[in-house]
C-alpha cells in the first residue's frame, strides 16, 4: 500500500496556521492598537519608498556616467560605430535591469520568481537563437580585432570579393563579376581568411615555357630591360613595411592642458584628447617594434631557369607590385612576353602530333 510522507501538507498547515493567528492577534487589538500599529507600518512604507528612489535617483547617476565612460573608451579605441551602440544599449539594459531587482527588493518585494523568470526566458531564447548568437559573437570579434575593414579584397567561405559592409550577423562581399554575397560572421571567425590587401606588397609570378633550343639568357635580358622602364616594379632591397613613411619624422600630436578641469567627472572625462594621443603613441611604437621584425627583402625582379619538361623549359619569372598594381601588372606582361619574346627568336612550344604512314 502506498503511504504518503507525513510532512507533505506541512507547508500548507504551517500557512495556514499562521494566517489564523495573525487574525486572532487583529481580534484581540484595541482601537487604539490598531491605528499605531498602521501608523507604523505607513512610516516604514514611506521610508522604503524614500529610500528606493533615492538608490533609483543615484543609480541612474552612476549608470549615466559608466555609460559615458565606456562610450569614451570604445571612441579612443576606434571602434566601429554599430558595435558601439550595440554595446552601450547592452551595458544600459543590463545595468538597469539590476537597479530595479535592487529597488524592488528594498521596497519588500520578493525578487526571487522575477530572476527565476528572466533566467527560463534567457534559456529558452539561446537555445532558439544558437545559430544566430554564433553569427553575432563571430561579428564582435570581427569587428574587435578586424581581420580585415570595408574595401579589403578577401577570400574566405569559397568566396572572392571587396568588402562592403560588415554587419553585427553578417560581412557583405562585392565579387569581381558584381554578385553581392552575404557571408554569416560564426564561420568568417573561425575559419580561414586570405586578406589580399592586408600587405601593400605583393609579388608577382609567371611561368614562361619556351621551346629547347632558345638562349636563355636573351630571354632574360629582354624581361628584364621591360621592368626596368616600368614604374609599377619594385626595384632593389627594401623592407616588408606596410609603411613607406615609417622613417619620417612623426609630428607629435599631444595636446597641452592649458586649465586643469574642475570637479572629479571633469578631471576624468575632459582628457579625451590626450588619451587617444597617448594611444596613438602607444600604436606608433607597437608598429616601430613590429617593423624591426620584418627582414629586409631583395626585391630586384628575378628570371630563373624554373624547369626543364618534357617539352619546354620554363622561365620562373618574379616582381614585386603594390598589391593595387597586381592584376594589371599580371595581365599587361602576359601579353607582353607573348609579343615581345618572338621578337628575339623565342619560340612557344605546343601540343603536337607526328603522324607516320608505312607502306606495306
Amino acid at each position: 500500500m502506498l503511504q504518503l510522507p507525513d510532512n507533505l501538507f506541512s507547508v500548507d498547515t504551517a500557512t495556514a496556521e499562521s494566517a489564523e493567528t495573525h487574525a486572532a492577534a487583529l481580534k484581540n487589538l484595541t482601537f487604539d492598537d490598531l491605528l499605531s500599529r498602521i501608523a507604523s507600518g505607513t512610516v516604514e512604507l514611506a521610508i522604503s519608498i524614500a529610500i528606493s528612489i533615492a538608490v533609483f535617483y543615484v543609480g541612474k547617476f552612476i549608470i549615466h556616467k559608466i555609460h559615458t565612460f565606456v562610450g569614451n573608451i570604445l571612441l579612443h579605441r576606434n571602434v566601429d560605430a554599430s558595435l558601439s551602440t550595440f554595446i552601450l544599449s547592452l551595458i544600459r539594459i543590463v545595468l538597469y535591469f539590476i537597479l530595479i531587482i535592487t529597488v524592488i527588493g528594498i521596497l519588500g518585494i520578493p525578487t526571487s520568481s522575477f530572476l527565476a523568470l528572466f533566467a527560463s526566458a534567457g534559456v529558452a531564447i539561446g537555445m532558439a537563437l544558437s545559430g544566430t548568437l554564433q553569427n553575432f559573437a563571430g561579428g564582435v570579434l570581427i569587428l574587435l580585432l578586424k581581420p580585415y575593414k570595408i574595401g579589403d579584397y578577401i577570400e574566405a567561405q569559397g568566396y572572392a570579393g571587396t568588402v562592403m559592409e560588415i554587419q553585427i550577423f553578417s560581412t557583405i562581399i562585392c565579387t569581381s563579376d558584381n554578385k553581392s554575397i552575404i557571408i554569416p560572421n560564426g564561420g568568417l571567425s573561425t575559419g580561414s581568411i586570405n586578406n589580399w590587401s592586408r600587405e601593400r606588397y605583393r609579388r608577382v609570378q609567371w611561368d614562361i615555357s619556351l621551346s629547347y633550343g632558345n638562349d636563355v639568357e636573351s630571354a632574360r635580358k629582354l624581361i628584364l630591360e621591360m621592368f626596368s622602364s616600368d614604374k609599377r616594379i619594385i626595384q632593389g632591397t627594401h623592407s616588408l613595411d606596410n609603411n613607406d613613411d615609417a622613417n619620417l619624422p612623426q609630428e607629435n600630436t599631444m595636446t597641452i592642458q592649458q586649465e586643469a578641469p574642475k570637479g572629479f567627472w571633469g578631471k576624468l572625462f575632459s582628457r579625451r584628447e590626450a588619451i587617444r594621443a597617448d594611444i596613438a603613441e602607444r600604436e606608433k611604437r607597437q608598429e616601430a617594434r613590429l617593423r624591426q621584425l620584418r627582414p629586409a627583402v631583395d626585391r630586384t625582379p628575378t628570371v630563373r631557369l624554373g624547369e626543364l619538361g618534357d617539352s619546354a623549359i620554363v622561365l620562373t619569372v618574379r616582381a614585386w607590385v603594390k598589391s593595387s598594381d597586381f592584376w594589371g601588372v599580371f595581365y599587361d606582361y602576359n601579353e607582353a612576353f607573348y609579343t615581345r619574346l618572338p621578337q628575339i627568336g623565342a619560340s612557344f612550344p605546343f601540343p603536337q602530333m607526328d603522324v607516320h604512314l608505312c607502306k606495306d
